[in-house]
């Protein structure tokens, strides 16, 4: 009969959250709000036909587990290096600022001082997992202000497991627990270091053919390292944690996230569905209040404190604001920190319910905000000049420029496929400018003799200092089709028979770009193909031809090793399409016509 009532109270958990995250899709909201709700919805503040609780927290809590096992294994520490400092800064700087309101605020409205710590950890941690997947599907992740979202969201993920590891020792806090603590602590993590150095390894070598058995094998770390963790005081999602980091460090750990996802995925949809069912209050109305202070915290405070902390690192304001309204929204570490202390006794349920409601409304503002991240932009840009104030690069390059004496070529990004061109711009002694919003990228083409404008090609006024008059040509590597309709048409209501190049990521926004009057729509994914079509022609009518593309790559991506540009493959490529075009000399009336038809009003 037992077996039977947990068996039920799962399928109600699954069967109400497949119901909500349906419309949640439909509705295009985060999936994680759809769970929560789907808890509260069949928990003591909605229908009450849940009966095992008892069985629920302990397969929540194995969800967790599973969770931060997942994180350990897809965070790579190396690529903190990579994302400057800015991400580190604005992380630890904009959280301790935060939790610092975040703490006082609840502390003044009556809460206990360890209630009031919780609530500033809760409102500290943004979430990776939402943020990263909407950033994903908008193609924004290789973008100034994705890098940075990203570096800070990981800045975030460490801190946390650093605050959950601490508050789960909060009880028996003392001289004595403390060095206890930390003696274990360093002994799971010296024991994780050895594993991953020599042991993991060697196990992963020896199994890697049998899918099986590595999926064994990892869940055999995974519980291993969550028992030591339980055994040393801490939360077994602390030693979860760590088994993942240990194997994460080899290839095989994209094989073990593809083994282990599923399981992660179950058991983190009861977590999120328990939690919805832990939100109760005699009277649901005395969390009104406390949430909407809270939600101020998070939409005003927290955007605000993170866009002058950007600022003061050197970067624009649009940079600035993009980054702060992607972060204002409560984590999923923040979910799980409240958990733990509403399970170890530090905070009352309605303070864990008023965490859990802002958590679900921020979430979901999270996927509004960051769709019409633009559009808020320009809503906003004439009110956040002052933080061009704080901007400490964004004003040298500018003046580094003079006005072309002549015709010249337009390149808005240069990170990659904008370098390749303005390489091959060099080669051929064309005279350009280049547009970008990247400070440090700007710095170095200033410092390579580049001539370089720092600016947003979002923003009209910069486009006005690229002499838009006397171009031969404007190329576009920015993948931002609202971006790109701006440039097109202010190219062709100064200069009709400059021929423009944009850049998108997929089949449909080229034909809407092409219909609003591009010349010529790069989509890389199907220019890797065409690379590669043009390389095998050419192999079958001269064999030792691919020798000779590969020598020509190889020196290309050894003399341009350290700015990551493009390979010689598309190098070559854009050079042909710059052979073809012949600058449009012998066609201007044709595009003059053409475009002239096509052009809009931006």
């Amino acid at each position: 009969m037992i077996n039977d009532i947990i068996l039920w109270d799962i399928g109600l958990i699954i069967i109400s959250a497949t119901l909500l995250a349906n419309i949640a899709r439909i509705l295009k909201q985060p999936l994680i709000m759809a769970y929560v709700l789907a808890g509260v919805l069949i928990g003591p503040l909605g229908l009450k036909i849940i009966t095992d609780h008892e069985a629920i927290r302990s397969l929540s809590e194995l969800g967790i587990a599973f969770l931060l096992f997942i994180v350990g294994l897809e965070l790579d520490l190396r690529r903190l290096r990579d994302v400057g400092t800015v991400s580190s800064v604005t992380a630890i700087v904009s959280g301790v600022v935060i939790f610092a309101l975040g703490a006082g605020i609840t502390y003044y409205m009556g809460f206990t001082d360890i209630e009031s710590i919780y609530f500033g950890l809760a409102l500290t941690f943004s979430s990776t997992m939402i943020v990263i997947k909407i950033l994903s599907d908008s193609n924004e992740l290789d973008t100034l202000h994705g890098r940075i979202i990203l570096g800070v969201l990981l800045v975030q993920d460490v801190l946390a497991i650093v605050a959950l590891s601490v508050l789960t020792t909060m009880d028996s806090m003392s001289m004595t627990s403390v060095v206890q603590s930390a003696m274990w602590g360093l002994g799971i993590v010296c024991t994780a270091i050895v594993c991953s150095k020599y042991l993991i390894p060697t196990i992963f070598k020896s199994i890697s053919k049998s899918h099986e058995l590595m999926f064994l094998t990892s869940l055999s770390f995974f519980f291993l390292f969550a028992k030591m963790s339980e055994m040393a005081g801490f939360s077994v999602a602390i030693g979860a944690f760590v088994a993942g980091i240990a194997i994460a460090a080899f290839p095989y750990n994209l094989e073990v996230v593809g083994k282990v996802r599923s399981l992660r995925d179950f058991f983190a949809i009861i977590f999120f569905v328990s939690l919805g069912m832990k939100i109760w209050a005699q009277n649901p109305l005395s969390l009104l209040f406390p949430s909407l202070v809270m939600l101020g915290v998070l939409l005003i405070l927290k955007p605000f404190v993170m866009m002058l902390t950007t600022s003061l690192m050197g970067y624009g304001r649009r940079v600035s604001f993009l980054t702060g309204i992607s972060l204002f929204q409560v984590s999923e570490f923040s979910l799980i920190i409240a958990m733990q202390g509403l399970s170890e006794g530090h905070i009352s349920t309605e303070a864990f319910s008023i965490i859990s409601v802002i958590s679900v409304v921020s979430i979901a503002l999270t996927s509004y905000s960051i769709k019409y991240d633009n559009y808020l932009f320009r809503t906003f840009s004439d009110w956040l000049t002052i933080f061009d104030r704080f901007s400490r690069v964004e004003k040298v390059p500018q003046d580094t420029v003079e006005e072309p004496q002549g015709r010249h070529v337009v390149v808005v990004g240069c990170h990659r496929l904008g370098y390749s061109l303005v390489k091959t711009l060099e080669k051929m002694g064309r005279e350009f400018i280049v547009l970008d919003f990247n400070p440090e990228r700007v710095k170095a083409l200033i410092n390579e003799g580049i001539p370089c404008i720092y600016g947003d090609l979002g923003d009209i006024d910069v486009l006005d200092k690229l002499h838009l008059k006397k171009a031969d040509m404007v190329i576009s590597t920015v993948v931002n089709d609202e971006d790109s309709m701006l440039l097109i048409s202010e190219t062709k209501y100064h200069n009709r028979k400059a021929p423009v190049i944009v850049t998108v990521e997929n089949i449909r926004q080229a034909l809407e770009l092409y219909d609003y009057g591009a010349d010529y729509v790069i989509v890389p994914r199907m220019l890797s193909g065409v690379v590669v079509s043009d390389i095998v022609e050419g192999y079958f009518k001269n064999l030792h031809k691919l020798d000779h593309i590969k020598d020509r790559h190889l020196k290309e991506l050894l003399k341009v090793e350290h700015e990551e540009t493009l390979s010689k493959y598309e190098f070559s490529f854009v050079t042909s399409i710059e052979e073809k075009i012949h600058w449009h000399d012998s066609k201007d009336e044709e595009h003059e016509g053409a475009g002239h038809n096509r052009r809009k009003t931006h």
